[in-house]
């Protein structure tokens, strides 16, 4: 759980300049830098996914208030 807290610590000390930036947008962190941000939540899940697995990383749209999931909660992309 410390590895989460690191990021969301990162992403609060980079708050300001994201939401002047990028407000509205996804982000995806690891290791407490900026992987990339995205125009939807599945871009950046799937990329995550695709390069680190079931992480440990943070997905959080910029602005908007953090939401809990349940650890038992992962993403998968649906492809139909």
């Amino acid at each position: 759980m410390q590895d989460i807290d690191n990021e969301i610590s990162a992403y609060e000390a980079m708050r300001d300049e994201l939401e002047a930036h990028h407000m509205g947008e996804w982000i995806v962190m690891r290791d407490g830098k900026v992987i990339g941000t995205y125009d939807s939540f599945e871009t950046a899940a799937t990329d995550a996914v695709s390069r680190f697995g079931r992480g440990p990383y943070l997905i959080r749209q910029i602005g908007a208030p953090p939401i809990t999931l349940p650890a038992s909660v992962m993403y998968r992309a649906s492809h139909g």
